[in-house]
């Protein structure tokens, strides 16, 4: 895998998560770096949903200084002239209808020096021209690292002094767990847990247009809801990953489609597995607990037994089927990420399972 080499301190998605949830109870700017697609935005997205409160995602490179200081206009009221507050800056009545809003400045320091000159304003004032942020307006910027040779400006001293600093690195469990959450489909899951690497393989030096990320990688997912034939398919994905990391993903999917159905598994209609190919176990484990997650909102009150009936079922057939590493990523997920209750009491084999299983799920969930 190769990326561009940082002699900086870096944090996993779900470290920087804490430490802007900080950062935003102490008001404080934050300027998040990282290399392109490794989600960014859509950690400050989830901690704005989890905390309630409102983003304005602001791209600073498609602004003008005037999309942020306001436009100057004639006030014939008094006879001079006067600043039209800016439309896209959170005002105080917006604010007032949320815990909290974050202020997003994305790519900041691939806005035009003029840009980040008004910016500066806004970070160090908190207000700029006749526009002032509310008080619970917190400030969080994004931004490329110059060693990712995209479009940037190196970012003047005494605005960089106004952050506090994190860079962000790729992290391959806490993408996972932000993949089975937001329903990724059970294909890019599955394989990317077999080819951990193939997460990620931007390479600064490279001439490729596509690469594969994160955020190219939940491309891949929402092409595959599609019904597109194969051959537009891998194209597409090309265009998405890499041409390399299209023809394995799409050969993955070949043998993940002869897996059988996760309901029929579910219910109890098949009980063995014939395919032994990892990957596609992989596929199938994670389409399992999506199976599990969503009857469980389906059986509630006096038909819960038969969510316990498809539990046991679970739990029964990763045990006779699948190797121990898949075992543990689908009772993980089960029981970490979608916190499905799977009570004992009820369970047939849970006892069986535990006895064989139960130290490697604590030590992964450790």
């Amino acid at each position: 895998m190769a990326t561009a080499i940082s002699t900086n301190r870096t944090v996993t998605t779900k470290e920087a998560k804490r430490n802007i949830i900080r950062c935003i109870k102490l008001k404080r700017p934050l300027m998040m770096w990282g290399p392109p697609g490794i989600g960014k935005s859509e950690v400050v997205a989830d901690i704005c949903k989890s905390l309630g409160g409102k983003m304005y995602d602001m791209r600073l490179p498609l602004l003008e200084p005037t999309d942020l200081r306001g436009m100057p206009y004639y006030n014939k009221d008094i006879n001079k002239m006067d600043w039209a507050a800016p439309i896209d800056l959170p005002d105080a009545d917006t604010a007032a209808q949320y815990p909290i809003v974050v202020l997003f400045l994305d790519e900041l320091n691939g806005a035009a020096p003029s840009v980040q000159a008004a910016a500066y304003q806004l970070i160090l004032n908190r207000k700029i021209g006749k526009y002032e942020l509310p008080d619970n307006v917190v400030i969080v910027a994004a931004g490329n690292r110059e060693s990712d040779k995209g479009v940037t400006y190196r970012m003047p001293a005494p605005l960089a002094n106004r952050f506090i600093h994190l860079e962000l690195r790729v992290d391959f469990d806490s993408w996972n767990e932000w993949a089975v959450s937001n329903k990724q489909h059970h294909d890019v899951v599955g394989y990317l847990n077999f080819a951990k690497n193939d997460l990620f393989d931007f390479d600064p030096k490279s001439p490729n247009r596509s690469f594969a990320t994160p955020r190219s990688w939940s491309f891949v997912s929402q092409l595959l809801e599609d019904d597109a034939p194969d051959n537009e398919l891998v194209d597409l994905i090309a265009g998405s990953v890499g041409e390399g990391m299209a023809i394995k993903f799409m050969a993955h999917r070949k043998v993940a489609a002869k897996m059988p159905r996760p309901s029929d598994i579910l219910n109890g209609t098949v009980t063995t597995l014939d395919t032994k190919e990892i990957s596609a176990m992989y596929s199938l484990v994670t389409s399992m607990c999506y199976e599990l997650k969503d009857a469980q909102t389906k059986y509630t009150g006096k038909d819960v037994a038969k969510w316990h009936v498809m539990s046991d079922f679970f739990l029964k057939f990763m045990m006779d089927n699948f190797i121990t590493e898949v075992v543990v990523l689908g009772a993980s997920t089960a029981l970490t990420v979608f916190n499905l209750p799977l009570s004992p009491g009820e369970l047939t084999h849970f006892d069986e399972f535990y006895k064989k299983f139960g130290k490697y799920i604590l030590n992964a969930k450790a």
